[in-house]
């Protein structure tokens, strides 16, 4: 979703990351009006059996490009799915998420459409991306669905309530996004935040510093607490150039703190909780 519009230097940096060992790349065909896919399909190609690509599909934008309609029917999931492809320049995905979902939508017809996808080989997994606890609780356990994509922070604890243990519980695999709150837990200057006064957030960067002697411990104590949960899988973590790469990377590398230190980092704040879709 962060990458530009300068191929080569998206190749650069997605090459780079692939050589330090991340092997997940995670894109939308609505990113960038479908930009984003075509861009990591030149991307990868040259490694592209050695990585795994997850898109998602559900969302159609309007004319002005500047909202989204929602769309879960079989036909726009299976001319959506060719599409991709054909941006991403590979013949499967090897995970193919429902970019959102509400309680209205006819389910049967989307599990029934993803699994005649598994069957043509144009996927090989599905999973869906979404915050809204009436539908995790829907499809978690159900046949078929392997991952949910939400949103989980040191500012965004919503799915500690409820979600995260359940989809553990039904082992499916949590990626997370929004690992660093729009930027407000590194450097970003503090506003509110969900619940969170700007008072909140600066209470918690405070903290965050006394354990920290640099930025790249920083971030690594940030995506450290997220990745600690047993639910979580990985952390999907947006890039736009090569010095936020190198900084990822360098912070990646340090030693996981000791869970004392996520314990004290939990405990600066209350957690919030979802009081929508519930």
């Amino acid at each position: 979703m962060s990458l530009g519009r300068d191929n080569h230097e998206n190749y650069r940096l997605i090459q780079s990351a692939f050589e330090a060992g991340i092997n997940y790349f995670d894109t939308a065909d609505v990113y960038q009006n479908g930009w984003s896919e075509e861009s990591l399909g030149v991307a990868v190609k040259t490694f592209r059996k050695e990585i795994r690509i997850a898109t998602k599909v559900g969302n159609v934008a309007d004319p002005g490009g500047k909202s989204f309609n929602w769309c879960p029917s079989k036909s726009h999931i299976l001319s959506s799915v060719d599409k991709s492809l054909k941006r991403l320049k590979t013949d499967y995905i090897d995970l193919y998420q429902l970019h959102g979902g509400t309680l209205n939508d006819n389910w049967d017809e989307i599990v029934e459409t993803f699994d005649l996808l598994k069957q043509k080989g144009k996927i090989l997994h599905y999973g869906i991306s979404s915050i809204r606890p009436n539908v995790v609780r829907k499809i978690a356990g159900q046949p078929g669905w392997v991952s949910n994509m939400l949103q989980y922070s040191l500012l965004d604890r919503r799915p500690e309530e409820e979600l995260l243990n359940l989809l553990h519980e039904k082992e499916v695999g949590v990626l997370v996004r929004g690992a660093l709150a729009k930027g407000f837990l590194l450097n970003n200057k503090s506003s509110g935040y969900l619940n969170y006064s700007s008072q909140d957030v600066d209470l918690l960067k405070n903290k965050l510093e006394l354990f920290s002697i640099e930025k790249s411990l920083r971030l690594r104590l940030v995506l450290g607490w997220v990745l600690n949960h047993k639910a979580v899988t990985s952390v999907v973590v947006g890039i736009r150039n090569s010095l936020q790469l190198t900084q990822l990377l360098e912070a990646m590398s340090l030693p996981m703190p000791e869970e004392k230190v996520y314990q004290k980092l939990s405990e600066v704040l209350p957690a919030n909780c979802y009081t929508d879709h519930r």
